[in-house]
């Protein structure tokens, strides 16, 4: 489920490295065959393939210093739209801790360490956990996280964030009835 992963670093910070290998991989295959390639599974659909092929040419497009600062700006700077999910239950509360604890838990039960300069709370690295299970399996765990993330696709949305389809997408797929259809 490498479409997971694929809007799992497209909701990173675009860093330049990132930036590099994303404008190497479009000059390959351009946007809608990267995200073909990422959706071999064909989890997505065809709107939705479309939603991110624009997205990766949008960014792609644009100065690696005025996206990371938009960047920073929309994620870093804005509590509404913090990418750690945790943070729109608790918000600084003491009780985010133990949260953060059982879900580094959770991951580690089932194999994966998550790098110690990020919480494990935060969307990027709960996609990339997704994309390791079945898609049966993924939208059981993002079900869990379905009603923060259709607050923080509402929040990116109100602001006219380019990241909100991103989300958006994520939230469509966090539902079991998908699964049943």
């Amino acid at each position: 489920m490498k479409v997971f992963k694929l809007i799992a670093t497209l909701l990173d910070y675009p860093d330049d490295d990132f930036l590099a290998e994303l404008r190497a991989a479009l000059g390959e295959t351009g946007a809608a065959g990267l995200v073909a390639a990422a959706d071999e599974s064909e989890i997505l659909d065809n709107i939705e393939r479309a939603t991110v092929a624009r997205f990766i040419e949008c960014i792609a497009g644009r100065d690696a210093l005025e996206l990371q600062g938009d960047y920073v700006r929309e994620f870093d700077m804005t509590a509404e739209h913090s990418l750690h999910l945790t943070h729109h239950l608790f918000g600084e509360e003491k009780t985010r801790g133990p949260a953060l604890i059982d879900l580094s838990e959770f991951y580690r039960s089932h194999g994966l360490v998550v790098d110690e300069r990020e919480l494990p709370d935060y969307l990027p690295v709960m996609l990339e956990f997704a994309s390791a299970l079945s898609l049966e399996e993924a939208s059981v765990f993002l079900c869990e996280i379905r009603k923060v993330l259709t607050v923080l696709a509402d929040n990116l949305e109100k602001s006219g964030s380019a990241y909100a389809p991103l989300v958006r997408i994520v939230e469509n797929h966090a539902s079991l009835t998908r699964l049943a259809a």
